[in-house]
């Protein structure tokens, strides 16, 4: 399908402006009500119809996401193993069923206007973007890709074909989300030069090394389409389903999995951009899966009348310091959460602390719109409404500085040896002081599985 705009990757020429991170694109203009056979050309629907949408990797999270699209038509259903996705093949009677992502956009992509992405992190990227290619609107799982070039391929692909996307880190759209941002513009803690986000839930088994065994591929899984673009391995249930996510060719760790999550709101918040420079300690280094624990730390220069600030991320258990101002009682650290330290106060979440404090400040003035939902964002953009909160002008550099992160952890061993941080030059994608840690920005794929740009 031809896709509307030009199709040559837009470059960069400075560094990321606000608009550029924040996701603030043009207004779509006034649209007028045709019929599909017109819109197609562009992957666009008119607002009075239903969208045609396929799911590719549908077994786990994609299940979720078909489920909060119910509004629209679900055409095509894509799953490499058969038995993990059964349930939800036969949810969806009507719907054509496959195995590989290429042959259904194949033979379906005139009959589908968007896509969700839900399989695991390492093949985010080339079904995205053949979508992106085809003209297709496109919702994609977190985090965006398995790497910061693939992030950034998808976000000038996506822009350059003016298609609807959005990440899913469903709580952008939240409530919370829009009073951290609301707290800290009403200056309830002043400035803010520090924070502290945290993950302690399990994700997958981490720390350890490539099994031996190699037990027998089950029939209802094609293991090569699983494997994709990453290097072959032997099948083994230590990696399929759910627990790719430690591993780091299939996944991207604590971090990866939940840190589109749970920064989102501070980099809305502090109106970030790329980091100066990133640092990391860790359990130990390991080539095969991320380490049990770690601790990751960004700097991020002055913005406008904001200043320099610091964000430490901790997983694994580990925290920061319990925070003066908690009461005595109130548990600390049992969740996923940020602590804000500003000059005049604390924010834990989106409460600030103490709670009488809390109490005496009241509710922030409301000053952002709020969210019909985030998946209800995706389907208005995908009709002609304005982008989606999470669209990839936003989520794609909000992943690149995640996954950043990952790349400190891989090369903590060498920072601890020579007494270096990483420092990062944004919009160039590059490493400027240890050049072998630039390896880690663009992964290696396998031939015939290499992204199309």
């Amino acid at each position: 399908m031809k896709k509307s705009g030009d199709s040559k990757t837009v470059k960069r020429s400075s560094g990321l402006s606000r608009r550029e991170f924040v996701g603030v694109a043009a207004a779509a203009a006034a649209f007028t009500i045709v019929p599909r056979r017109v819109l197609a050309r562009s992957g666009q629907s008119p607002p009075s119809e239903k969208l045609n949408i396929a799911g590719i990797g549908i077994g786990g999270r994609g299940a979720g996401d078909l489920a909060e699209v119910g509004s629209e038509n679900i055409v095509a259903l894509c799953d490499v193993d058969e038995k993990y996705a059964a349930g939800v093949f036969k949810q969806y009677p009507k719907a054509k069923k496959y195995r590989d992502f290429r042959k259904m956009l194949d033979e379906e992509g005139k009959n589908i206007d968007a896509v969700i992405v839900a399989t695991p992190d390492h093949t985010h990227a080339v079904i995205a973007m053949t979508a992106i290619k085809m003209g297709k609107h496109v919702y994609c799982e977190k985090p965006l890709t398995h790497s910061i070039w693939e992030a950034r391929q998808l976000t000038e692909a996506a822009r350059a074909a003016k298609v609807a996307t959005q990440l899913g880190n469903q709580g952008q759209a939240s409530e919370a989300t829009r009073l951290v941002c609301e707290f800290i513009r009403a200056g309830a803690i002043g400035q803010v030069r520090e924070v502290h986000s945290w993950c302690n839930r399990y994700i997958s088994p981490r720390g350890i090394d490539r099994p031996k065994e190699t037990p027998p591929v089950p029939e209802t899984l094609d293991w090569d389409l699983w494997l994709g673009p990453t290097k072959w391995r032997p099948y083994h249930p230590c990696y399929h389903p759910f627990a790719w996510r430690g591993w780091w060719d299939f996944g991207t760790g604590v971090l990866g999995d939940i840190g589109c999550h749970q920064v989102d709101p501070i980099f809305r918040a502090l109106k970030l951009g790329y980091p100066i420079s990133v640092e990391a300690c860790c359990s130990g280094v390991n080539d095969e899966t991320a380490p049990l624990a770690s601790i990751i730390r960004y700097e991020f220069g002055a913005r406008g009348d904001l200043p320099a600030v610091t964000l430490t991320w901790y997983d694994g258990g580990l925290m920061p310091p319990r925070p003066a101002e908690l009461e005595d009682g109130r548990r600390f650290g049992d969740a996923d959460d940020n602590l804000c330290v500003g000059d005049k106060g604390k924010m834990l979440g989106h409460r600030l602390i103490p709670e009488s404090k809390s109490k005496e400040f009241g509710k922030p003035p409301e000053v952002l719109a709020r969210s019909p939902g985030h998946h209800k964002e995706w389907i208005s953009a995908c009709k002609g409404g304005k982008p989606a909160g999470s669209n990839f002008d936003w989520a794609g550099p909000l992943t690149e500085v995640v996954l950043l992160g990952n790349i400190a952890i891989r090369m903590s061993q060498k920072l601890y040896e020579t007494g270096l941080k990483l420092y990062y030059d944004g919009p160039n994608m590059k490493i400027t002081n240890l050049p072998e840690a630039n390896k880690y920005i663009r992964c290696e794929y396998r031939e015939g599985w290499e992204l199309s740009v």
